[in-house]
């Protein structure tokens, strides 16, 4: 059974930084691609940030210079370190898995952690 956990979430001033990982069991993180999505109230999830098997990292302009995504595969974890956070970045941050096996998407996800940043 695949689980994504993830935590470091909570309330922060602006300017201020937060730390968020995303634990996972039933899958090695080094075969997927890992990502950061978010949601807002009354908004679509978008996808904040994400590191390919290859290492290659990809990021929303919104938070491009202000976050960047990492990978511990030894540990089995992917982090999202977020810098200068706004009022904007308010959303609920869910970690993603996903790979192509056979044709067929194996898609994962997180249970969300919340992230507040008060102006």
């Amino acid at each position: 059974q695949v689980q994504l956990v993830e935590s470091g979430g909570g309330l922060v001033q602006a300017g201020g930084s937060l730390k968020l990982s995303c634990a996972a069991s039933g899958i090695f993180l080094s075969a997927n691609t890992m990502g950061w999505y978010r949601q807002a109230p009354g908004k679509q999830r978008e996808l904040v940030a994400e590191v390919t098997s290859g290492g290659s990292t990809n990021y929303a302009d919104s938070v491009k210079g202000r976050f960047t995504i990492s990978r511990d595969n030894a540990k089995n974890t992917v982090y999202l370190q977020m810098n200068s956070l706004k009022p904007e970045d308010t959303a609920a941050y869910y970690c993603n898995a996903h790979r192509v096996v056979l044709s067929t998407l194996r898609n994962y996800w997180g249970q969300g952690t919340q992230v507040i940043v008060s102006s």
